[in-house]
């Protein structure tokens, strides 16, 4: 469930990024905030049984998704920080618009309707009995656990992942280097035009 909170999370500030930094483009003959009411209108419409939905709302609630959410939005902000800090051009103005972009956004931060927008996710991707199964595994001391340190698996994996994948990554290139001499030397030749005079 933090996994999924964190991925909920992260595709919204992706979002707010990618907006960010089209804020100077010429505007488009679509209209961003009509997409936004007609995809609120749409999951307002989506209907879920009720007792399944009292189901979703109940595991969500054992699962702690709300605090996983707000530690996802904690650490998507920290990391974002930064992206959008590159993505203005520097001067006076830019860190205080940051900070007012971040007052702004998190006066419109309303947890249920982040839960709200995944409610319909789960009910297409899980039966109500998958939910009752759910509620009582997380009910359980080990189902407890596995929310405890599940966190903690995923960020320490992700890390083995990322230091993995750039070992290979490293002696990929060096391999691909080494038997492709001619790319080598278009490479230190192209370093060379760009280093400072």
């Amino acid at each position: 469930m933090k996994a999924f909170a964190a991925a909920l999370v992260s595709v919204f500030l992706l979002g707010v990024f990618c907006s960010a930094q089209d804020a100077s483009s010429p505007a488009t003959d679509s209209n961003p905030d009509q997409s936004v009411a007609a995809a609120a209108r749409a999951n307002k419409e989506y209907k879920i049984d009720p007792q399944k939905e009292a189901d979703i709302r109940r595991l969500l609630q054992l699962m702690g998704a709300e605090r996983a959410m707000t530690q996802s939005m904690a650490t998507m902000e920290t990391n974002i920080r930064p992206l959008l800090t590159s993505s203005f051009p520097a001067g006076e103005y830019r860190d205080r618009l940051i900070q007012l972009f971040f007052e702004k956004f998190h006066s419109k931060i309303d947890s249920q309707e982040l839960i709200g927008l995944a409610m319909p996710v789960y009910d297409k991707y899980l039966s109500d009995a998958d939910i009752k199964g759910l509620i009582e595994f997380y009910s359980t001391p080990l189902g407890q656990k596995v929310i405890d340190v599940l966190p903690n698996i995923v960020a320490e994996s992700g890390e083995k992942g990322r230091q993995w994948g750039e070992k290979i990554g490293r002696e990929s290139m060096i391999e691909v280097l080494q038997e492709h001499p001619e790319l080598k030397e278009a490479l230190q030749a192209r370093r060379k035009d760009t280093l400072p005079k």
